[in-house]
Protein backbone atom coordinates (compact mmCIF):
# COMPACT_ATOMS: atom_id res chain seq x y z
CA UNK A 1 0.00 0.00 0.00
CA UNK A 2 1.62 3.25 -1.39
CA UNK A 3 1.07 6.09 1.94
CA UNK A 4 1.68 9.82 1.00
CA UNK A 5 2.83 11.96 4.40
CA UNK A 6 3.14 15.33 4.12
CA UNK A 7 3.82 18.50 6.52
CA UNK A 8 6.72 19.12 9.01
CA UNK A 9 9.61 17.13 10.07
CA UNK A 10 12.25 17.74 12.82
CA UNK A 11 14.84 16.94 14.50
CA UNK A 12 14.39 15.98 18.62
CA UNK A 13 16.91 17.26 21.61
CA UNK A 14 15.16 14.68 23.98
CA UNK A 15 16.12 14.63 27.90
CA UNK A 16 15.13 12.21 30.14
CA UNK A 17 14.73 13.63 33.36
CA UNK A 18 12.40 12.09 36.78
CA UNK A 19 9.98 15.47 36.62
CA UNK A 20 9.59 18.10 34.37
CA UNK A 21 11.17 21.71 34.45
CA UNK A 22 9.52 24.05 36.47
CA UNK A 23 10.33 28.01 36.97
CA UNK A 24 14.13 29.67 35.67
CA UNK A 25 16.14 27.57 37.65
CA UNK A 26 19.01 25.11 36.28
CA UNK A 27 17.92 21.49 35.68
CA UNK A 28 19.31 18.09 34.99
CA UNK A 29 18.33 15.25 32.42
CA UNK A 30 19.88 11.88 33.37
CA UNK A 31 19.89 10.72 29.27
CA UNK A 32 19.96 12.65 26.12
CA UNK A 33 18.98 11.57 22.64
CA UNK A 34 19.01 13.00 19.20
CA UNK A 35 16.02 11.81 17.07
CA UNK A 36 13.98 12.69 14.18
CA UNK A 37 10.40 13.96 15.00
CA UNK A 38 7.75 16.05 13.78
CA UNK A 39 3.91 15.23 13.10
CA UNK A 40 4.71 14.23 9.31
CA UNK A 41 7.99 12.34 10.12
CA UNK A 42 7.01 10.38 13.14
CA UNK A 43 3.74 9.18 11.07
CA UNK A 44 5.56 8.14 7.97
CA UNK A 45 8.28 6.46 10.11
CA UNK A 46 5.40 4.47 12.33
CA UNK A 47 3.67 3.49 8.97
CA UNK A 48 7.06 2.46 7.09
CA UNK A 49 7.43 0.11 9.93
CA UNK A 50 3.88 -1.15 10.26
CA UNK A 51 4.39 -2.21 5.91
CA UNK A 52 3.66 1.32 4.33
CA UNK A 53 5.50 1.66 1.20
CA UNK A 54 5.67 5.39 2.37
CA UNK A 55 6.77 9.20 0.55
CA UNK A 56 7.52 11.89 3.06
CA UNK A 57 6.95 15.21 1.07
CA UNK A 58 8.40 17.34 3.90
CA UNK A 59 10.78 21.00 4.42
CA UNK A 60 14.11 20.50 5.04
CA UNK A 61 16.96 23.67 5.48
CA UNK A 62 20.27 23.52 3.84
CA UNK A 63 22.07 22.97 6.90
CA UNK A 64 23.70 19.91 8.91
CA UNK A 65 20.23 19.19 10.31
CA UNK A 66 18.11 19.21 7.62
CA UNK A 67 21.07 16.76 6.04
CA UNK A 68 21.10 14.73 9.23
CA UNK A 69 17.36 14.12 8.68
CA UNK A 70 17.63 13.55 5.17
CA UNK A 71 19.81 10.46 6.28
CA UNK A 72 17.36 9.33 8.81
CA UNK A 73 14.45 9.00 7.04
CA UNK A 74 16.28 7.16 4.58
CA UNK A 75 17.66 4.54 6.78
CA UNK A 76 14.30 4.03 7.88
CA UNK A 77 12.88 2.87 3.92
CA UNK A 78 11.17 6.28 3.47
CA UNK A 79 10.72 7.91 -0.40
CA UNK A 80 11.78 11.74 0.75
CA UNK A 81 10.73 14.17 -1.35
CA UNK A 82 12.14 17.22 0.06
CA UNK A 83 12.00 20.93 -0.68
CA UNK A 84 15.30 21.88 0.80
CA UNK A 85 16.16 25.91 2.10
CA UNK A 86 16.04 27.55 4.64
CA UNK A 87 16.61 26.45 8.17
CA UNK A 88 15.27 23.23 9.52
CA UNK A 89 12.90 22.96 12.48
CA UNK A 90 14.48 21.78 15.88
CA UNK A 91 12.26 21.23 19.07
CA UNK A 92 14.04 20.67 22.37
CA UNK A 93 11.72 17.61 24.15
CA UNK A 94 11.60 16.87 28.10
CA UNK A 95 9.94 13.71 29.46
CA UNK A 96 9.48 12.85 32.64
CA UNK A 97 9.44 9.81 34.64
CA UNK A 98 5.71 8.99 33.89
CA UNK A 99 6.51 9.49 29.74
CA UNK A 100 4.72 12.90 29.76
CA UNK A 101 6.66 15.66 28.06
CA UNK A 102 7.09 19.40 27.03
CA UNK A 103 8.37 20.60 23.76
CA UNK A 104 9.76 23.76 22.80
CA UNK A 105 10.18 24.07 19.23
CA UNK A 106 11.40 26.45 16.80
CA UNK A 107 9.63 25.89 13.42
CA UNK A 108 12.19 26.69 10.87
CA UNK A 109 12.85 29.77 8.73
CA UNK A 110 13.02 30.91 5.00
CA UNK A 111 11.73 27.12 4.27
CA UNK A 112 10.34 26.77 0.89
CA UNK A 113 7.01 27.86 -0.23
CA UNK A 114 5.96 25.30 -3.34
CA UNK A 115 5.98 21.53 -1.98
CA UNK A 116 7.46 18.81 -5.08
CA UNK A 117 5.64 16.73 -7.50
CA UNK A 118 3.38 14.46 -5.66
CA UNK A 119 4.01 10.76 -6.59
CA UNK A 120 0.94 7.90 -7.07
CA UNK A 121 -0.60 7.66 -3.68
CA UNK A 122 -3.51 5.29 -2.15
CA UNK A 123 -3.52 6.78 0.86
CA UNK A 124 -2.48 10.26 1.98
CA UNK A 125 -1.92 12.41 5.65
CA UNK A 126 -1.06 15.68 5.93
CA UNK A 127 -0.79 18.07 8.71
CA UNK A 128 -0.79 21.63 8.34
CA UNK A 129 2.32 22.99 9.05
CA UNK A 130 3.62 23.51 5.34
CA UNK A 131 -0.28 24.72 3.94
CA UNK A 132 0.94 24.28 0.48
CA UNK A 133 2.15 21.01 0.53
CA UNK A 134 -1.59 19.98 2.58
CA UNK A 135 -3.66 22.00 -0.11
CA UNK A 136 -1.78 19.83 -2.80
CA UNK A 137 -1.78 16.49 -0.91
CA UNK A 138 -5.77 16.77 -0.71
CA UNK A 139 -6.89 18.17 -3.47
CA UNK A 140 -5.06 15.53 -5.24
CA UNK A 141 -6.33 12.51 -2.66
CA UNK A 142 -9.86 13.96 -3.84
CA UNK A 143 -8.87 13.99 -7.24
CA UNK A 144 -8.58 10.20 -7.18
CA UNK A 145 -11.10 9.24 -4.68
CA UNK A 146 -8.63 8.32 -1.83
CA UNK A 147 -8.67 8.94 1.89
CA UNK A 148 -6.82 11.73 3.38
CA UNK A 149 -6.35 12.06 6.86
CA UNK A 150 -5.90 15.46 8.63
CA UNK A 151 -3.33 15.24 11.33
CA UNK A 152 -5.81 18.46 13.21
CA UNK A 153 -2.96 20.09 15.91
CA UNK A 154 -2.94 23.40 17.14
CA UNK A 155 -3.09 24.97 13.71
CA UNK A 156 -5.73 23.46 11.37
CA UNK A 157 -7.30 26.27 8.95
CA UNK A 158 -10.57 25.03 8.22
CA UNK A 159 -10.44 25.70 4.58
CA UNK A 160 -7.87 23.07 4.66
CA UNK A 161 -10.06 20.51 6.79
CA UNK A 162 -12.83 20.97 4.70
CA UNK A 163 -11.11 18.91 1.65
CA UNK A 164 -10.43 15.49 3.99
CA UNK A 165 -11.82 12.66 4.29
CA UNK A 166 -11.23 12.46 8.14
CA UNK A 167 -9.97 15.23 10.09
CA UNK A 168 -8.59 13.79 13.63
CA UNK A 169 -7.75 16.65 16.35
CA UNK A 170 -6.06 16.31 19.61
CA UNK A 171 -8.08 17.50 22.10
CA UNK A 172 -6.24 20.57 22.34
CA UNK A 173 -6.52 21.20 18.60
CA UNK A 174 -10.29 20.46 18.96
CA UNK A 175 -10.61 23.21 21.06
CA UNK A 176 -8.47 25.78 18.95
CA UNK A 177 -10.49 25.08 15.84
CA UNK A 178 -14.07 25.46 17.65
CA UNK A 179 -13.12 27.92 20.51
CA UNK A 180 -15.05 25.62 23.03
CA UNK A 181 -13.49 23.96 25.83
CA UNK A 182 -16.50 20.95 25.93
CA UNK A 183 -15.13 18.26 23.79
CA UNK A 184 -18.79 17.02 23.61
CA UNK A 185 -20.07 20.20 22.19
CA UNK A 186 -16.84 20.69 20.21
CA UNK A 187 -16.93 17.74 18.57
CA UNK A 188 -20.16 18.45 17.39
CA UNK A 189 -19.42 21.44 16.52
CA UNK A 190 -16.65 21.02 14.24
CA UNK A 191 -18.29 17.95 12.70
CA UNK A 192 -21.65 20.65 11.72
CA UNK A 193 -18.92 22.56 10.15
CA UNK A 194 -16.73 19.73 8.05
CA UNK A 195 -17.98 17.41 5.30
CA UNK A 196 -15.74 14.55 6.49
CA UNK A 197 -15.31 12.17 9.23
CA UNK A 198 -14.74 13.73 12.38
CA UNK A 199 -12.84 12.68 15.77
CA UNK A 200 -9.90 13.44 18.41
CA UNK A 201 -7.80 11.32 19.56
CA UNK A 202 -7.87 10.99 23.97
CA UNK A 203 -4.30 9.51 24.61
CA UNK A 204 -5.17 6.94 27.23
CA UNK A 205 -8.98 7.29 26.08
CA UNK A 206 -8.53 6.20 22.28
CA UNK A 207 -10.43 7.95 19.86
CA UNK A 208 -13.87 9.28 20.02
CA UNK A 209 -15.83 10.14 16.55
CA UNK A 210 -18.57 12.53 15.75
CA UNK A 211 -22.31 10.99 16.63
CA UNK A 212 -21.10 9.55 19.98
CA UNK A 213 -18.78 6.57 18.77
CA UNK A 214 -16.02 5.90 20.90
CA UNK A 215 -13.62 3.31 20.44
CA UNK A 216 -11.29 2.63 23.39
CA UNK A 217 -7.31 1.97 23.57
CA UNK A 218 -5.66 -0.70 24.88
CA UNK A 219 -4.32 -0.41 28.37
CA UNK A 220 -0.76 0.21 29.06
CA UNK A 221 1.52 1.36 31.78
CA UNK A 222 3.08 4.98 30.04
CA UNK A 223 6.89 5.05 29.90
CA UNK A 224 6.80 7.32 26.77
CA UNK A 225 4.41 9.49 25.02
CA UNK A 226 6.62 11.31 22.70
CA UNK A 227 5.83 10.71 18.65
CA UNK A 228 2.70 8.49 19.93
CA UNK A 229 -0.23 10.79 19.15
CA UNK A 230 1.75 10.95 15.18
CA UNK A 231 2.44 7.37 14.78
CA UNK A 232 -1.66 6.87 15.58
CA UNK A 233 -2.56 9.09 12.22
CA UNK A 234 0.41 7.27 10.13
CA UNK A 235 -1.19 3.62 11.44
CA UNK A 236 -4.60 5.30 10.93
CA UNK A 237 -4.24 6.18 7.12
CA UNK A 238 -2.37 3.05 6.63
CA UNK A 239 -5.64 1.01 7.72
CA UNK A 240 -7.99 3.18 5.33
CA UNK A 241 -5.71 2.59 2.44
CA UNK A 242 -6.17 -0.84 3.27
CA UNK A 243 -9.86 -0.66 2.97
CA UNK A 244 -10.41 -1.23 6.93
CA UNK A 245 -13.67 0.44 8.33
CA UNK A 246 -13.60 3.68 10.55
CA UNK A 247 -13.86 1.25 13.77
CA UNK A 248 -11.22 -1.29 12.13
CA UNK A 249 -8.51 1.60 11.42
CA UNK A 250 -9.25 3.29 14.85
CA UNK A 251 -8.44 -0.09 16.51
CA UNK A 252 -5.34 -0.62 14.93
CA UNK A 253 -4.50 2.40 15.40
CA UNK A 254 -4.83 2.56 18.82
CA UNK A 255 -3.29 -0.69 19.34
CA UNK A 256 -0.15 0.98 17.42
CA UNK A 257 -0.16 3.91 20.18
CA UNK A 258 -0.47 1.99 23.14
CA UNK A 259 2.76 -0.44 22.37
CA UNK A 260 5.03 2.72 21.65
CA UNK A 261 3.59 4.37 25.08
CA UNK A 262 4.74 1.35 26.74
CA UNK A 263 8.67 1.49 25.16
CA UNK A 264 11.38 4.25 25.69
CA UNK A 265 12.80 5.74 22.81
CA UNK A 266 11.87 7.30 18.96
CA UNK A 267 11.39 5.30 16.14
CA UNK A 268 13.33 2.37 16.64
CA UNK A 269 10.56 1.23 19.33
CA UNK A 270 8.04 2.20 16.99
CA UNK A 271 5.80 -1.63 16.61
CA UNK A 272 6.42 -3.34 13.62
CA UNK A 273 3.81 -5.46 11.33
CA UNK A 274 4.46 -8.52 12.71
CA UNK A 275 4.56 -7.03 16.64
CA UNK A 276 1.45 -5.76 15.75
CA UNK A 277 -0.34 -9.25 15.34
CA UNK A 278 1.68 -10.93 18.15
CA UNK A 279 0.06 -10.85 21.29
CA UNK A 280 1.01 -7.58 23.34
CA UNK A 281 -0.28 -5.66 24.88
Amino acid sequence: MKLLVSGIAVMDYVHRMDALPVGGAKHRSHAFERLGGGLAGNAAVGAARLGAAVTLMTRLGTDAAGDELAAMFEAQGLRLAAARGGRTPISSVMVDAAGERMIVNYPGADLPDSPPPLPDFDAALTDCRWPEAAEATLRAAQACGAPCVIDGDRFTPEPLAALASHVVFSVDGLRDFTGMDDLVRALDDAAKRLPGCIGYTAGADGVHWAGGRHVPAPRVEPVDTLGAGDLWHGAFALALGLGETLEEASRFANRAAALKCGRAGGWDVYPTAAEMTAGTP
